[in-house]
């Protein structure tokens, strides 16, 4: 063959096979998951937080995590029927509900919660810290717990009870979060014998992915940087008002703490989201600390990320179901 033939099928060769190798298609890339945002609240009192609160879900599509305490279900009158640990009937931390009306209006702010999606989770009763409780004792708090939600209507004469109430109240309420987040040997080995499955009492030093250990899935809220020196603080409100003012109201910095809340919480978010995606927690009272600073942050920040396409602000519950595959839910009538 002449050499200027040998030189051109070779190069036609060499031009095929590139060709052939150029048109493979390149790989996909993972798709990255998309982005949780857990948002709870303790405690769960002020009736116009309950309202406020579903008002903001509405607006982002958000579901949220309420840790009721049971003591606000009960009045001055009913108080008797709750009786902590090592103490005399009616004793609590944080009080009761203020009167017979005071308990029917949450009662209702719970049931409208529950039929929009929300999710119902235990504070467990008193507000009493349990570090040195027994597992008896943690048994008996998480029973008074379920015994005044599940009678709640009959035990303070409010009629007529909905209809699903009582089915309601023995078996959505899956979750639980430690009054000051305190825990010990003796919590974790109740919980899975009371029926919950998820705790939600921990700390991390970041966000981290729960683990289910014992049974029990484990959430914790991290500690995320804040303030001028991007000091680590739990990304809760409490703790934000304590770094903030001492603990104490500043009314007059309102503004400023509320920026400064805003901006740790949506710092903590955008490195997530543009990172490896683990859920991000934060932690609220129904309580207006500082003027209501980190209720104003909360809003800012949920009406910017929770409608974002790419993030999900879900519940502790949902976030359960997802990770097994369910999706069952307790409805409540009426």
């Amino acid at each position: 063959m002449p050499r200027s033939f040998r030189v051109l099928a070779f190069s036609l060769a060499w031009l095929g096979s590139v060709g052939t190798a150029l048109a493979d298609p390149p790989k996909p890339m993972a798709a990255k998951p998309k982005q949780i945002v857990l948002i709870s609240f303790d405690s769960a009192r002020e009736i116009s937080q309950w309202e406020r609160s579903r008002a903001l879900a509405k607006r982002t599509g958000a579901h949220f995590t309420y840790f009721l305490s049971c003591v606000f279900l009960l009045s001055p009158k009913t108080r008797a029927e709750y009786v902590a640990p090592g103490k005399g009937a009616g004793k609590s931390n944080i009080g009761f509900a203020a009167s017979e009306q005071d308990v029917a209006d949450r009662l209702q702010q719970i049931r409208l919660a529950a039929a929009e999606g929300h999710d119902i989770g235990s504070h467990a009763c008193g507000h009493f810290d349990g570090k040195g409780w027994s597992k008896a004792d943690w048994l008996a708090e998480f029973s008074a717990f379920r015994r005044v939600l599940e009678n709640a209507y009959a035990i303070n004469g409010i009629s007529p009870e909905p209809s699903g109430w009582r089915e309601f109240a023995r078996h959505a309420v899956i979750g639980f979060r430690a009054p000051y987040l305190s825990t010990g040997k003796a919590l974790y080995e109740a919980l899975p014998e009371a029926g919950f499955q998820y705790d939600a009492s921990g700390v991390s030093n970041g966000p981290a992915l729960p683990r289910a250990k014992n049974g029990t899935t484990r959430f914790a809220l991290p500690q995320i940087p804040e303030g001028p020196k991007s000091k680590p603080v739990v990304a809760m409100d409490y703790n934000l008002y304590v770094r903030h003012s001492g603990g104490f109201e500043k009314p007059s910095m309102a503004g400023e703490f509320a920026d400064r809340a805003y901006r740790a919480f949506r710092a903590a978010f955008d490195a997530q989201y543009n990172g490896k995606r683990l859920p991000l927690e934060l932690g609220f009272h129904f309580t207006q600390m500082n003027a209501g600073a980190y209720w104003n942050a909360l809003e800012r920040f949920a009406g910017e990320v929770c409608v974002m396409e790419q993030v999900e602000c879900i519940s502790f519950r949902d976030y359960i179901e997802r990770q097994r595959g369910g999706d069952a839910r307790v409805a409540v009538g009426g």
